[in-house]
């Protein structure tokens, strides 16, 4: 892969506050599970290997099995997952896939039955920030560490 620029070292400012909401966010009422699963989820649509490297690894870290890592882009067709789990999943694949349809009313009010409000603003926010992290890492060519 080729070296592109390192958003980092050109534009201090703008990375430092991305990792102000990112610090933020290990500070909410999520727990690191759920955390890792939006991060993933979000990752494999979006394709984008450092960031899959890296929550995976959270992941398992944080207890996961791998089963459930293999099969999270079919979360929908398996039992392995939890109701509350499965609304997350869903928000997380109707944000990230914004122009499709965005965040449903269908889906909304299924997370309301598990989340708060305040737990729904930290999810949107989770989902927001990996994608943004995507974007950055898919564009400048994050390479993932062997």
């Amino acid at each position: 892969m080729e070296t592109r620029i390192k958003i980092q070292e050109v534009q201090p400012a703008a990375w430092k506050a991305m990792y102000g909401l990112s610090n933020y966010l290990t500070h909410t009422d999520l727990t690191k599970l759920q955390m890792a699963l939006i991060k993933t989820r979000a990752s494999q649509i979006n394709g984008c290997a450092f960031c899959i490297d890296m929550h995976t690894k959270d992941a398992i870290k944080n207890g996961e099995t791998a089963q459930r890592i293999f099969l999270l882009n079919a979360w929908n067709e398996t039992d392995l997952f939890t109701d509350e789990e499965k609304v997350l999943l869903a928000i997380t694949e109707e944000i990230t896939l914004i122009s499709k349809n965005g965040l449903t009313t269908k889906t909304y009010n299924q997370a309301k039955l598990y989340f708060s409000e305040e737990v729904i603003a930290q999810i949107i926010m989770t989902i927001v920030i990996i994608n943004s992290w995507n974007r950055i890492a898919i564009s400048t060519q994050m390479p993932v560490e062997i």
